[in-house]
């Protein structure tokens, strides 16, 4: 094992800025002969903000974004079902990733509701709704 992947190096693949950095990234990512890179749910979550806010990126292109790069030989989530899981809420059903990751654990976890003042999830038919 490596070590955690910082959210840096993946931006600096995916958007190839500054050059020299996209490059040492790229071949971090794609040589799973050097170990694993553990990659932590919140960076996920970083990433997500990163290339909506900073790159401009639309949701179905972020979505894109993140199952490559979370796909790679090298790269280790922990849980990776849950974290696609929370991709596809967030692309399909047009949620801030971290309500996807809600809704997503919810599924996994059998407790099958989220407590929020976020009116974006009655509109999610696999879980509940519970307002405060």
């Amino acid at each position: 094992m490596i070590g955690w992947l910082d959210t840096n190096v993946l931006v600096r693949h995916l958007s190839g800025d500054p050059p020299a950095l996209a490059r040492r990234a790229t071949s971090l990512l794609s040589s799973a002969g050097h170990g694993e890179l553990l990659v932590a749910d919140v960076v996920t979550a970083e990433l997500v903000y990163v290339l909506e806010s900073v790159y401009g990126l639309t949701r179905p292109a972020v979505a894109v974004a993140v199952r490559a790069v979370l796909t790679f030989p090298a790269v280790k989530v922990v849980d990776l079902d849950l974290v696609l899981r929370a991709v596809e809420v967030y692309e399909t059903d047009r949620l801030d990733f971290a309500e996807a990751y809600l809704v997503a654990s919810a599924e996994r976890s059998g407790v099958g509701s989220v407590v929020s003042f976020d009116k974006g999830l009655r509109r999610e038919q696999s879980i509940s709704w519970v307002q405060p």
